[in-house]
Order: structure tokens, then sequence, then C-alpha cells
């Protein structure tokens, strides 16, 4: 059996691999077979690649695009996010919930092999699982990962080394910073995924967050692009059924729901010893949700932004 995210990841990654020079990437070939790329390690991986890398980690079921905005009068541009296939785009590829722990290798792990691996419960609840030829992953690493951290992967997801892709960069390069702005429409699914409410009642989402300014480290950059959907992520929900639920659940969605809002990111991420696992998963959601109901056709809108913490965060 093969499975459609891989499928669909896969294509991308292997386009974009044939566009190397031209996107600024890097690919390594290990010696099993794997193909590890640098997306802005040791080398200026720019936009075009950050916006590949989003739309391989949402198994392109998903339109990423920079647009014009502002931020306290200051032009910035901000990540868009739109999707018909939030449930698949979202949850099951793009949500990092696959910690990367090999032999002192450390890395944040997203995309449809997360599908292949079907480690998180998530899978379970949701009723969803690959077995691919191939697979793709998205690492947020400071470094490129060894033969180990494949044989692992490997191990994991039923699928040889040399079928393997795996694309890495950091939140302090160009396309790791976009990579990590597009999850605004993710961390609302997230969110409401574990709140149990049924997201398989979510018809399409669009998201939008300021694109912040690449950090000098990693360590900023964390702080940066977490800031940017915390506080200035915007999302909209197409959504089917009752309104009475939605008006339930809405207020416990937005950033603002969590009692670390207000604070810098990387001021709750020092309080959890840099460890995203520890953190409030309540905070983890953007500024503004709205949820149009397609039923009833009623909006409701929960959340605020914060202005002012962007602009410190930013540097403004």
């Amino acid at each position: 059996m093969t499975g459609v995210l891989n499928n669909r990841a896969c294509q991308l990654a292997e386009r974009l691999l044939s566009k190397a020079g031209e996107l600024k990437i890097i690919p390594h070939a290990l010696e099993n077979g794997a193909i590890v790329v640098d997306c802005g390690i040791e080398t200026p991986a720019g936009i075009q690649a950050g916006l590949m890398l989003a739309r391989i980690c949402m198994s392109d079921f998903a339109d990423v695009q920079l647009i014009p905005g502002t931020l306290a009068g200051q032009p910035l541009p901000y990540l868009q996010i739109q999707t018909d296939h939030a449930v698949e785009s979202c949850l099951l590829s793009q949500y990092a919930g696959w910690k990367i722990d090999v032999d002192n290798y450390f890395a944040m792990g997203s995309g449809p092999m997360r599908a292949a691996a079907e480690k998180e419960e998530l899978y379970r609840i949701l009723a969803f699982g690959e077995s691919p030829e191939k697979t793709v992953g998205v690492l947020e690493a400071d470094s490129l990962p060894g033969e180990n951290v494949v044989e692992m992967i490997s191990k994991a997801t039923g699928v040889e080394p040399n079928n393997i892709i795996l694309l890495v960069a950091p939140t302090s390069s160009i396309a790791g910073n976009i990579q990590v702005i597009s999850r605004s429409v993710e961390t609302a699914l997230h969110k409401l995924f574990e709140c149990d409410f049924d997201v398989h009642r979510i018809q399409a989402g669009y998201g939008t967050a300021p694109l912040a300014p690449v950090a000098k480290d990693s360590l900023a950059g964390i702080g940066r692009t977490n800031d940017s959907i915390l506080y200035g992520g915007a999302v909209t929900l197409w959504v089917t059924g009752d309104d009475e639920s939605l008006k339930e659940i809405g207020p416990s969605i937005p950033s603002n729901s969590a009692a670390c809002f207000g604070k810098p990111f990387l001021e709750v991420f020092k309080e959890a010893n840099h460890d995203f696992y520890e953190i409030d998963p309540s905070f983890f959601s953007p500024a503004v949700i709205s949820f149009q109901n397609l039923d009833t056709g009623n909006v409701f809108q929960f959340g605020q932004m914060n202005t002012s913490l962007l602009k410190n965060s930013f540097g403004f």
C-alpha cells in the first residue's frame, strides 16, 4: 500500500532537488542511499526554497505565498496559507509531532514521514496511516543528520534508507523562517484537536502571520517565529455543524487562552528548559481565530493581537 501524502510530498521534493542550484540548496547523498538536503545551514537557501519547504511539509495540499502587510505602520511581508484539505495538510503532515533524538542529534520532525511512522496517538484517533515506498521529512535543526538518524527513521517508517529524503533548515535561515511561520492554520487545528473538537468538521482553512526578520541564531529565531503566530497570526476556518459548540470552544483556542500569554516566547521557552514539549500546549495557537459556519452562515471570532510585543520581538 502506498500513501497519498508521501507520494505528493515526494513528487514536490524531487522537483525541489531538480532545481537545487536555482533554489540555493545543497543535497547530500549518504552512504546508505538517503538524500539529506541542506536548506539553510551552510547555504543561503532563499524565499522560493522556503515556500517549497512549507508546501512539502503540508504534502502539497496547501498554497503558500508571501503577501504585503504592515506592522505598526511599517511595511512587512506576511505568510499566507490556504488549504481545502486542512486535516491532511496540517495535522497528518505538517505538525511537528515527531521528536527526533538520536545519539545527541536533535530535531523537530514534520512532514508526511510522520504518517508512515504512526508514532503519535493522533494517527490512532484519526484512523490514518501510510505504508509508502518513499518518504520525505522536514527537520528543524542546526546541523545535518547522519546515517544513524536515517536508520532510525527507516526502522520507524518501514521505508528503505535509499528511499528517504530529509530536508533540513534552522530557524535562523530564510527558508527555515518561512517554514515555521507557515504554521498558522496548523496551530489552530492542533489546538482544536487537543480540545476534542471534531476536526473533520473543518472544510477549509486560511491563515496569515507576519514574516519575522531572520534572527542571528536559532534560539532567537525560535522566539521570533513563534511570536509571529502567537501574537500576530490570524486564522479563518470554514466549518460545518452547530453554532453552540463553536461558541463554547472558541475562547479556549487562541493563544490568549494560555496563562503565559503576554510573555515573549523566548521567555516561556527558557522557563521550560528549552524543551518545546514541556511548554503548556494551550499556548501553541494563533492570536486570532474566526469560525465561519457553512450550515448556519454565522461567524464567530476569538482572540487578540499584540502588536507591541511583536515590535519588540522583531527589533522594530
